[in-house]
């Protein structure tokens, strides 16, 4: 990180002078803010509590070379709610006026003890942040903001989708968005490469088919997390070297809305990847059996009684699948 970097929104949000109050129809909104998607319940609490006792904590503002208006930093719904009801004044600080990446960063800085904005939103400012600065490391955007680093992730996984997707997480009213974790929880299929590699893979497609299966609750799809099912069938069946089959079931899965996300699973994958875990923990507890002292543990009964059924287990299961008689020919 530059120096330039590490003083970005250093120094600002110091008041000029001593709070003044100024006309509400003064100040406009930021152009930069990350929030600018405001519910209407929350702002309706806040605004009835500014008609019992009035706006308290006075808007951080600028004033921009060659304007007449004040740009707020901080305090943009207590400003829309003045409007609402029609204060004519609003208590302001006024600070310097700040560079675009200064401001970006200044305002994520005062609000990140608050609520979480939407992520869409918080994404776009991010996106501008990383233009100004020419960066583009997660931890670095991190330090700079304040946000955690696996919310910058979540904002990058965003920015990947075209501007119609994105423009669906920032429609005003709540019931009509689609949710952000929608698109980062699809990601982790769009981007998975057994899936980009097939011949019908066209991503707006995909997006729009799962866009309408999940909102029109089609081929099982209850939660947002499904999505997470469908990711484990395909690294499973990835795993078992069968990438050809559950392309061709994905395939299937796509265009046939009454195919179930169960549907997916190729069972034989399934029993491949379950091997394969029993085969970790029975070579584990080889090794570690392997290196028991017996003389030392000699006097610990359950220990050896349930060596005991183990091995019975063991022969039982050899016999089942006939290994042992195979390792008696090999033998003889």
């Amino acid at each position: 990180m530059t120096e330039q970097e590490k003083n970005t929104g250093k120094n600002l949000g110091v008041p000029l002078s001593s709070p003044s109050t100024v006309p509400t129809s003064s100040l406009i909104p930021n152009p930069h803010n990350p929030r600018y998607l405001f519910d209407p319940l929350p702002l309706k609490t806040l605004e009835e509590s500014i008609r019992r006792v009035g706006i308290l904590v006075p808007l951080t503002v600028f004033q921009a070379s060659g304007s007449s208006k004040y740009t707020i930093l901080d305090g943009q719904r207590r400003w829309i709610c003045a409007q609402r009801i029609g204060l004519p004044e609003v208590p302001i600080n006024a600070v310097a006026e700040p560079t675009t990446a200064q401001n970006i960063v200044t305002m994520f800085q005062i609000h990140k003890l608050r609520k979480d904005w939407e992520l869409m939103p918080t994404a776009l400012k991010l996106n501008v942040l990383m233009i100004e600065l020419n960066e583009r490391g997660d931890s670095q955007l991190a330090d700079l903001t304040g946000l955690d680093t696996a919310v910058v992730t979540r904002c990058k996984k965003l920015l990947w989708y075209p501007k119609k997707y994105q423009e669906m997480m920032l429609y005003v009213d709540p019931e009509d968005r689609v949710k952000a974790d929608f698109f980062i929880e699809l990601y982790t299929i769009l981007t998975d490469r057994v899936v980009t590699r097939a011949s019908w893979f066209d991503r707006d497609k995909l997006i729009e088919v799962f866009l309408k299966k999940y909102q029109n609750r089609l081929s099982g799809f209850k939660a947002i997390t499904d999505f997470r099912k469908i990711k484990a069938y395909i690294a499973i069946a990835r795993a078992a070297n069968r990438e050809e089959e559950i392309l061709s079931l994905l395939e299937r899965f796509i265009n046939d809305d009454n195919m179930q996300i169960s549907d997916l699973e190729i069972d034989t994958a399934r029993i491949h990847k379950q091997a394969s875990k029993l085969s970790r923990t029975i070579f584990n507890l080889e090794q570690e059996l392997d290196g028991l002292d017996v003389e030392e543990f000699i006097g610990e009964e359950d220990l050896w009684k349930q060596l005991e059924n183990l091995l019975q287990v063991l022969k039982s299961k050899l016999t089942q699948a006939d290994r042992r008689q195979v390792n008696e020919s090999e033998n003889d």
